[in-house]
């Protein structure tokens, strides 16, 4: 008897496609329990290079690596049946040439088997998108706030609020548009400049800190559950708050641990009566 085959990932076509018919769900996954939870409910899930922050506790995203990345999405790529699933180029490894770009983006791709990957940057990107695109390598980009930028933008701030600044933006966001992106990562960015880009460009937009008329929206999956608290950006949204669930159940387990009362008969194995 032949096995079922198995369901069909959504593609990064399939996203675009959803660009007026209905918002698209998007998560940052990076592990493989927590991607089982969150692939039934979601569209796309963003390996995102954010994992620097949540997970490993660096200040930035700055210091991730393509192997940091490697090893996350094939822990998700292991979780998900449904999902598209695209992987974040991390800082240094595609900004130099188009050509190391896609080394970069054909390694990881191979090495995941994701379904494309994801890069910040305007019209200074529109010509290494362009040549992923070509190439085979599907590309979603990122525009106004951009964190791997974190240093020359001067910190973490909204985008977009003098005309020079929401000019800019527009650029970006139809040059990266125009080169073949898929979709596109709108970051905190002011609302009414979020929602005209969204009504102008082909790719689908995607909202974090920009506008529910965004063609779909992303949070970090961390900031969604409650459990990053290091900081709470203006744009998240806490849907549970596991960080005091799990300090409460850490809690109780060093209480019972230090009372003798864990592991009780139930969790120990007792010698079994000769027969």
């Amino acid at each position: 008897m032949s096995t079922p085959p198995r369901q069909k990932r959504l593609t990064p076509a399939d996203i675009t496609a959803l660009k007026g018919q209905r918002p698209a769900v998007c998560l940052t996954a990076y592990t493989t329990p927590m991607t089982r939870l969150f692939d039934p409910h979601c569209d796309l899930l963003l390996v995102g290079d954010s994992l620097g922050m949540v997970l490993y506790g660096m200040d930035t995203t700055v210091g991730v690596t393509v192997e940091m990345m490697i090893a996350h999405g094939q822990a998700v790529m292991r979780g998900t049946s449904r999902a598209c699933v695209i992987v974040d180029l991390p800082f240094g490894s595609y900004q130099e040439s188009k050509e190391q770009a896609f080394r970069t983006a054909a390694r990881i791709m191979k090495e995941t088997g994701c379904d494309g990957v994801k890069l910040e940057g305007g019209e200074e990107m529109a010509e290494t998108v362009a040549f992923l695109v070509s190439r085979g390598v599907p590309v979603f980009g990122h525009v106004g706030l951009m964190p791997q930028q974190v240093n020359t933008a001067g910190g973490y701030r909204s985008k977009g609020h003098s005309d020079k600044e929401a000019d800019k933006i527009r650029r970006d966001a139809r040059a990266i548009d125009e080169a073949g992106a898929f979709a596109i990562v709108i970051e905190g960015t002011v609302e009414p400049l979020a929602r005209e880009i969204t009504g102008t460009v082909s790719a689908a937009t995607i909202g974090i800190g920009a506008s529910p008329a965004c063609d779909g929206q992303v949070l970090v999956s961390d900031d969604m559950l409650g459990l990053f608290n290091d900081f709470k950006p203006r744009f998240v949204k806490h849907f549970a708050d596991l960080a005091g669930v799990i300090s409460k159940a850490a809690e109780d387990y060093a209480t019972e641990v230090r009372a003798r009362t864990f592991p009780g008969p139930e969790h120990t194995f007792q010698v079994r009566p000769k027969t």
